[in-house]
């Protein structure tokens, strides 16, 4: 828990109108990061003709944005404790616009890679300061948990609405404009949290340098490993492979001897804690590989323009915006269970659906029933998976247990990408039997980690009873800090 600075002034108590400014403000942040996560999806093919790169450099282009991103999440939120929410939001919104900028001028592939890594960096000072401020705007605990279903809505909405945006703005100018959208959205969220209406103490919270640098390495030379595994390039893969046992072993040992562990040992061991992570990883995996496989088919076979690209995503990504609503009254009325094990059900199916597909060479409507299964699974999974972490957290680490969740679900989409990546890489260009294995994959993990969950259920009563779940822990989504 973080420890504030006595010397310093209590926050400002925030009036209706300016706080209401501010929570539109955080939430248009919050947007802009996500949208920067689905909007790239629909420009792959563009992007490659472009800068003449391979599927490989295409999974770099999406993967450099999340392995940072991912890695830096476990101690993001350190830092906005350590130097003030509001500061580091703004730093990183202003990095994000800045970034995104020069995203948009990359001379070559490997130098948007670099940018997209720094995009990540940005992401990831801004989504868990983005939750620490709302819990200082909004104190009270009923109000703060209307604020946090605004600030979830829009995130719903920028997964909705990413797809269709970047088929758009790629038929209309080209890829590049997908990153210059992100500059009057930087500068709309920084004028509205400008001022002393945003503002949070500092803390003193001390942040393991060590144990992050080495989080980073390994999850970075992981992924390098699965792309250059699906390359074929055996002497690429063994070297990048050693690299990530030996980051990892270093990661080890640092969080062993460290008073201030990235990694809270108590977290990790709260009984439901461990196969909610790995469901949530699993539920990324999925979401992310499907968004950068789908499109390379869809252009390749069904030979669709990156708009039409965009609409055929609308099945998945409509549910993002209305279901976790419904999901909410379940947990709340029955527990979070029955969600979480419908939702990787559905992600199972939907795998299954797209496989069928690609080798029976089905028209868009069969891919569109993997899509709906896909989005309502994503929405139904979620919610719970969030609930679940948050409520099974021991006493006074909601907030770490949060950005743990958040973290874990970033490291899964990265793995998504260069695992069903991979499979798109072996043999010709375009193979069905390629596509295929790759849409297979999300079917496995997603039933590994329902079997993890419902086993967990049986075993623990504390893995989100109907009652456990309650404003307090509602304020403490991913990212929170109190």
């Amino acid at each position: 828990m973080t420890t504030l600075d006595p010397t310093l002034p209590a926050p400002p108590v925030v009036a209706g109108r300016a706080r209401t400014r501010a929570l539109l403000g955080i939430s248009l942040g919050y947007f802009m990061v996500l949208l920067d996560m689905t909007v790239l999806s629909v420009a792959e093919p563009d992007l490659a003709r472009s800068l003449g790169s391979s599927v490989a450099g295409l999974q770099w282009a999406v993967s450099g944005y999340t392995v940072v991103f991912g890695a830096l999440l476990l101690t993001a939120g350190a830092v906005a404790d350590r130097f003030g929410a509001h500061r580091s939001f703004r730093v990183g919104i202003t990095a994000f616009g800045v970034g995104s900028l020069l995203c948009a001028w990359a001379p070559d592939l490997w130098t948007l890679v670099a940018l997209r890594g720094f995009l990540g960096v940005a992401a990831a000072a801004c989504v868990p300061a983005s939750m620490a401020i709302i819990t200082v705007v909004y104190p009270v605990p009923a109000e703060r948990a209307k604020a946090v279903a605004v600030w979830a809505a829009l995130s719903g909405a920028a997964l909705a609405v990413g797809p269709i945006a970047g088929g758009l703005l790629v038929d209309l100018f080209d890829w590049r404009a997908i990153f210059l959208i992100n500059v009057p959205i930087a500068a709309a969220t920084l004028a509205l949290t400008a001022g002393r209406t945003v503002v949070c103490p500092r803390g003193e919270r001390a942040i393991d340098w060590t144990s992050q640098v080495a989080a980073c390495a390994a999850l970075a030379l992981g992924t390098d490993a699965l792309i250059a595994a699906g390359s074929g390039t055996a002497t690429h893969a063994a070297w990048s492979a050693g690299g990530t046992l030996v980051a990892g072993l270093v990661f080890v040992g640092s969080e062993r001897r460290s008073a201030s562990p990235v990694l809270q040992p108590a977290i990790l061991r709260s009984r439901g804690t461990m196969a909610a992570l790995f469901a949530g990883a699993a539920v990324n995996f999925t979401m992310a590989g499907v968004l950068f496989v789908l499109p390379l088919l869809f252009r390749r076979t069904l030979e669709l323009t990156p708009l039409e690209t965009g609409l055929a995503f609308l099945p998945m990504t409509l549910p993002f915006a209305f279901n976790p609503l419904l999901t909410g009254r379940i947990v709340a009325r029955s527990g979070a269970r029955l969600p979480m094990i419908t939702g990787l059900a559905l992600l199972s199916a939907g795998g299954l659906v797209f496989t069928v597909a690609v080798l029976t060479g089905s028209a868009y409507p069969m891919p569109a029933i993997g899509l709906v299964c896909t989005g309502f699974g994503v929405s139904f999974a979620l919610p719970a998976l969030v609930t679940t972490v948050i409520t099974t957290a021991p006493e006074g680490t909601a907030g770490a247990a949060g950005g743990l969740l958040n973290a874990v679900r970033q490291i899964g989409a990265t793995i998504g990408v260069a695992a069903m990546g991979a499979f798109v890489t072996v043999g010709a260009a375009g193979d069905s039997h390629d596509l295929a294995y790759a849409l297979l994959l999300p079917t496995i993990v997603c039933a590994i980690a329902g079997v993890a969950v419902a086993v967990s259920s049986r075993r623990s009563r504390v893995l989100v009873s109907a009652t456990g779940f309650d404003g307090d822990r509602a304020a403490a989504m991913p990212g929170a800090r109190r």
